[in-house]
C-alpha cells in the first residue's frame, strides 16, 4: 500500500470515528454463517415483496419466509420489522373508502327479492352491479363495468363502462336495457352501493313504475347470481386474454365476452341451451 493510500485511509478512519485496526479487521473478515443467513433473508424479503406488488406486511412476509425451504431459521415479526426498515420497504395498505353521500341522501329499500332466484319467465327480475376491470401496459388504468342481468336464463341485457361507479352510469345501463326489452316492469335488485341508494336513481325507477329491492348490509349472497357471473366472466374470459393496453381494446374485450356468455355458453340448468336460446324459447 502506498503512502498516499495510507494517508487517505487514516483520514477516512478518523472522519468515521473508527480505528485503523478495526477497519482492517473488517476489511479482511471472513463472511460467517450468520452473515450469509442475514443476506439470504434480505434477498428473500425483497423477492417476495416484489412478487406480491408491495402488498405484504411483516406478518405475511414472515409467513412466506417460514415456509421457504432455503430459510433455516424461524422468522418473527419483530425481526421482519427490522429487516423491512433496513431495506426501506413499506407495505401498501387499503385506504378506507369515504362515504360519498350522506345518510340523509340515501334511499334504502327492503330486500323484496329475498334470494328467490328461480323465476319462471323473462323480465320478472333483473339484477345489477358494478365490477372493476384494468387495462394499460401494466394494468395501471382502472374502469368500472356495470351490467343488467335477467334472472331468467342469466342473460346480460345491457352494460356500461364508466371511470367510476356513478348514479348516471347506473341509469344509463338501465336505459339501454329498456331500449332492448321494451315496456317491461321487472323487479330490480341491487346492493347498497352509493349509485343505487342515490335519490336520482330511485326517482328514475319510480318514473318507470318499477320496484327496487336491495341486498341486506354485508350480505353479498343476496345478489349472488350476478356476483357469480362476474366471477365466471373474469376467470373464463378476461383472464384468458391478454390485458388490453387501451380503453378501446378493453371495450372490444368486454363486448365480445358478453356476447360469448350470452350466445355460446350452455348450461344443464337451461336444458343445454344458451341464455339467448333459453329466453327466446320462453318469449316465443
Amino acid at each position: 500500500m502506498s503512502a498516499k493510500t495510507k494517508r487517505i485511509t487514516n483520514k477516512l478512519c478518523e472522519l468515521a470515528g473508527v480505528s485503523r485496526q478495526a477497519y482492517y479487521k473488517w476489511l479482511n473478515r471472513t463472511e460467517s454463517a450468520r452473515d450469509r443467513m442475514n443476506k439470504l433473508i434480505e434477498d428473500k424479503v425483497k423477492f417476495y415483496f416484489k412478487e406480491h406488488n408491495g402488498c405484504l406486511g411483516t406478518r405475511q412476509l414472515a409467513l412466506y419466509l417460514n415456509h421457504d425451504i432455503e430459510v433455516s431459521e424461524i422468522i418473527g415479526r419483530k425481526r421482519m420489522t427490522r429487516v423491512m426498515r433496513d431495506l426501506n420497504l413499506t407495505c401498501r395498505i387499503r385506504q378506507k373508502k369515504q362515504d360519498r353521500i350522506t345518510r340523509k341522501e340515501q334511499e334504502i329499500r327492503a330486500n323484496i327479492l329475498n334470494q328467490q332466484f328461480d323465476v319462471t319467465a323473462p323480465n320478472q327480475a333483473w339484477l345489477t352491479d358494478f365490477t372493476e376491470l384494468r387495462y394499460g401496459v401494466h394494468g395501471e388504468n382502472k374502469i368500472r363495468l356495470g351490467a343488467v342481468l335477467d334472472l331468467y336464463g342469466r342473460q346480460v341485457l345491457s352494460y356500461v363502462l364508466s371511470p367510476t361507479e356513478t348514479t348516471e352510469a347506473a341509469i344509463q345501463c338501465f336505459q339501454r336495457a329498456f331500449q332492448a326489452e321494451g315496456t317491461v316492469t321487472p323487479l330490480i335488485h341491487t346492493d347498497r352501493g352509493s349509485a343505487y341508494t342515490a335519490k336520482n336513481f330511485n326517482f328514475y325507477l319510480e318514473n318507470h313504475h318499477i320496484k327496487h329491492s336491495m341486498s341486506r348490509p354485508g350480505t353479498p349472497y343476496d345478489n349472488a347470481p350476478i356476483e357469480r357471473w362476474w366471477n365466471d366472466f373474469k376467470l373464463n374470459w378476461v383472464d384468458g386474454h391478454e390485458m388490453p393496453t387501451t380503453l378501446s381494446g378493453l371495450q372490444e374485450l368486454v363486448e365480445s365476452g358478453i356476447k360469448y356468455f350470452n350466445e355460446k355458453v350452455r348450461s344443464e340448468k337451461r336444458n343445454g341451451q344458451t341464455p339467448v336460446e333459453y329466453r327466446n324459447q320462453a318469449i316465443s
